[in-house]
């Protein structure tokens, strides 16, 4: 009689550790499964969203991000550079950006939401090259009317200040605008249009 407790006292020790260990395998085996739910931070780096926030952002001042595994700059113009635009219309190839890579909501002199931050795909139209960004206005050895811009060392084409190519270099068309919307005026997000923008 007595080796028979001890054998239902055994057998409830073995069933409730066999539960346990059980229940622990199961657990280990769970997370990798529920972790290959959610994308990798790979996969969120080439097609995930980015948050810039343009508290920080100074007037004249270029943030560049990455986005897609491409590098977008956000700059924060001023009331005298947004002025100056019209300017250089006939130096421009195509200066209402009829020919080039934007959403309708920016395909417009600024290229942009609204006029004080231009967001745009800062990798030439021509072979993809970073340009330089240039905000000095005067003179240049590249370019006698230069208003600030950007200038790719590469090959030598030449953009505005909203991203517009001049005349006469390899590059064919402005530089691209990425999808962007703001968030309460203080931040915005690359990769995501306005709310019923198409």
């Amino acid at each position: 009689m007595p080796t028979d407790g001890v054998n239902i006292k055994r057998r409830r020790f073995l069933v409730a550790t066999t539960s346990v260990v059980g229940a622990v395998g199961a657990g280990f085996t769970a997370v990798p499964f529920i972790k290959s739910w959610k994308p990798s931070a790979k996969a969120q780096a080439v097609g995930a969203p980015v948050q810039v926030n343009l508290d920080s952002l100074d007037p004249g001042q270029l943030l560049k991000v990455m986005w897609r595994g491409q590098t977008i700059g956000v700059l924060r113009r001023t009331d005298k550079t947004l002025g100056s635009l019209p300017e250089l219309d006939a130096y421009l190839k195509d200066p209402e950006s009829l020919e080039s890579d934007q959403p309708p909501y920016a395909q417009n002199e600024a290229r942009a939401l609204k006029g004080e931050f231009l967001v745009v795909n800062m990798h030439c139209t021509h072979l993809g090259c970073v340009p330089q960004f240039l905000p000095e206005v005067g003179p240049q050895p590249f370019e006698e009317h230069w208003n600030g811009g950007f200038f790719c060392p590469c090959h030598k084409s030449k953009f505005d200040m909203s991203g517009r190519v001049y005349k006469g270099v390899p590059a064919p068309t402005n530089l691209r605008i990425p999808p962007y919307s703001f968030i309460d005026g203080s931040a915005l997000v690359i990769g995501v249009n306005p709310e019923g923008a198409v």
